[in-house]
C-alpha cells in the first residue's frame, strides 16, 4: 500500500507534530513537578531531623536559598546543553539526539525522590542534567517546523508544539496535587512522569523521520504541501549554519530580546504562581493545584486560535500582523503582569484574573516574534528558536535573582511588586524596539530567491 492510499499518507505531519509536543510536554513536566511539590515535601516527616530549636523538621523543608539552587541547577544545565544539543541536531537531525534526551530526563526525574532524602548535592546533580535534557526542547521545536511546516502553518507548527509548556504545567500541577494528598505521597508523581516518558519516547523513535522526502509514510500530496514556496537552499539537508551573520543579525536580537523578557513572565508564572497562590492569596493546596493548572490551560484556546488568524488572515499584511500579534503577545503581557502585585490579596479572584490574562497574552507569541524569526531566518529557523531556549535559560536565572532581591516573606504581597512591576515595564520597551527592527522579508544569508508566502503583502 503506497502512502497517497495510506490513511495517514496526506496528514502525516501532523502525527510528527503530535508526537513531538507529548514528548516535549514529557521533559518539560519532568522539571517543573518540584515546583509544586514543594508545597507537598515540606510535610513530609517520615525522615524528620531536629532544628536548632530541637523541633522536628523535615529534611524535605527547603529553605529559600536551597530552592534557589534547586531552580538554578535546570538553567545551569539547560544553558550549557543548548549549544551542544544544537550542534548534534544539525549534524544528526532530532530523531536520535532527541530521543537521547528523552531517556536522560526519564532517568533523572525517576531518581529525584531517592536523591532528596539522600543527600542536597545529588538532588542538586539531578536538577543538572534534567536541565541539560530541557535544553533539547526548543531546538527539537526549531527543527520540526523546518522540517515539517509548510510555509503556511508556520505559526500554527509553532504555537501547538510551544504550548507544551501550559500542557505540561496544567497536567504536571493538577496530578501531583491530587497524588500528593492521596495515600501515595508525593514521590509517586515522579515514577508516574517517568513511566509516561519512557513510553512517549519509544513513541517518538518509531515516528519520526528527519526529512519527510525520505520515508514512504508520507504521500506526494503531503510533501508537496510541506515544500511549496521553499528555495532549495531551504530544503537542503547539508546547509551550513552562517553563525556570524545570523549572531549580527538585528532582527535575530530584537526577536531573541523579546523572547527574554516575555519568557522571564512565563517563568515567573509557572515557578512561583503555586507559591504565590497559597501564600500569599490564602488558598489550600487542592485549591491551589486546581487555580494555577486553571490559569496555564485557559490560555491554550487563545494560542491556537490566534496562530491559525496569523496564518490564514489575508486582510493585513505579514508584517503588521507580527507587529499587532507581538503587541499583545509582550506588551500586553506586561501590562497585565505590572498590576498583579498591586491587588490586595483579599481580592485573591481579581489576582487570577490578572494571571489569567497575563498567559492568555503570552498565547498570541507565536504569531509574534516567533514568526518573524521564523521567516527571517528560515532553513536555520531551529537556530533562533533553540536560542530562544537560551533566554529561557537565562530567564531561569533572573527570575529567581528578582524575587529574591525583592521578597524575603513569600507571603507578603507587597514584596512582590517590584518583581512584577520590572518585568512588566521592561517588556513595554521592547515591544517597542520591534517596530523599528521586525521584517517578514528572508535574510540575504539564506542565499533564498524570496517567495510570497500566502497570505502576505508587499
Amino acid at each position: 500500500m503506497s502512502a497517497d492510499s495510506k490513511p495517514w499518507g496526506n496528514y502525516y505531519r501532523v502525527i510528527v507534530v503530535l508526537v513531538g509536543f507529548l514528548c516535549l510536554t514529557s521533559i518539560c513536566s519532568n522539571y517543573i513537578i518540584i515546583n509544586f511539590t514543594f508545597i507537598c515535601m515540606k510535610n513530609d516527616m517520615s525522615n524528620a531531623i531536629p532544628d536548632s530549636n530541637g523541633t522536628l523538621k523535615s529534611i524535605y523543608d527547603y529553605s529559600s536559598g536551597e530552592k534557589k539552587w534547586i531552580l538554578w541547577a535546570v538553567a545551569l544545565g539547560t544553558m550549557i546543553g543548548t549549544l551542544p544539543i544544537n550542534v548534534l541536531y544539525v549534524k544528526f537531525g532530532a530523531r536520535f539526539p532527541f530521543f537521547l534526551a528523552g531517556l536522560t530526563s526519564i532517568i533523572s526525574t525517576a531518581l529525584i525522590p531517592w536523591a532528596a532524602g539522600f543527600n542536597y548535592w545529588i538532588l542538586i546533580l539531578l536538577r543538572f542534567i534534567q536541565g541539560l535534557a530541557y535544553s533539547a526542547d526548543f531546538a527539537a521545536i526549531g527543527l520540526i517546523t523546518v522540517r515539517w511546516a509548510p510555509l503556511t502553518e508556520t505559526a500554527t507548527f509553532i504555537a501547538v508544539m510551544t504550548s507544551f509548556t501550559g500542557i505540561s504545567s496544567t497536567a504536571t500541577n493538577s496530578v501531583t496535587g491530587v497524588i500528593c494528598e492521596s495515600s501515595l505521597g508525593w514521590k509517586w508523581s515522579y515514577y508516574l512522569h517517568a513511566a509516561v516518558g519512557l513510553f512517549l519516547f519509544c513513541l517518538w523513535y518509531i515516528v519520526y523521520i528527519d526529512h519527510p522526502q525520505d520515508t514512504k509514510r508520507v504521500s506526494c500530496k503531503e510533501l508537496s504541501k510541506i515544500e511549496k514556496s521553499k528555495s532549495a537552499a531551504h530544503l537542503d539537508k547539508s546547509t551550513d549554519v552562517p553563525y556570524g551573520k545570523l549572531l549580527t543579525s538585528p532582527v535575530i536580537w530584537c526577536v531573541w530580546l523579546n523572547a527574554f523578557f516575555e519568557m522571564s513572565a512565563v517563568i515567573v508564572c509557572s515557578t512561583y504562581m503555586p507559591i504565590y497562590f497559597h501564600e500569599v492569596l490564602g488558598f489550600g493546596v487542592t485549591e491551589t493545584g486546581f487555580w494555577v493548572a486553571l490559569v496555564l490551560f485557559i490560555w491554550l484556546p487563545v494560542r491556537w486560535v490566534s496562530a491559525v488568524m496569523s496564518d490564514k488572515m489575508t486582510c493585513v499584511g505579514e508584517r503588521a500582523k507580527m507587529l499587532m500579534f507581538n503587541t499583545v503577545a509582550v506588551g500586553g503581557t506586561g501590562a497585565f503582569f505590572a498590576v498583579i502585585g498591586f491587588i490586595p490579596a483579599e481580592n485573591k479572584y481579581w489576582s487570577v484574573a490578572a494571571f489569567t490574562m497575563t498567559m492568555c497574552c503570552v498565547g498570541v507569541n507565536s504569531g509574534g516574534f516567533y514568526k518573524c524569526g521564523v521567516l527571517h531566518a528560515r532553513q536555520y529557523a531551529h537556530v533562533v528558536i533553540a536560542a530562544i531556549q537560551w533566554t529561557k535559560c537565562v530567564a531561569l536565572f533572573s527570575a529567581p535573582a528578582m524575587v529574591a532581591l525583592f521578597v524575603t516573606t513569600e507571603s507578603v504581597r507587597t514584596q512582590w511588586i517590584g518583581v512584577y512591576l520590572v518585568f512588566g515595564g521592561l517588556m513595554q520597551i521592547t515591544n517597542l524596539l520591534s517596530y523599528c527592527i521586525f521584517t517578514d522579508k528572508p535574510a540575504s544569508w539564506t542565499n533564498s530567491d524570496e517567495k510570497p508566502v500566502a497570505g502576505s503583502k508587499a
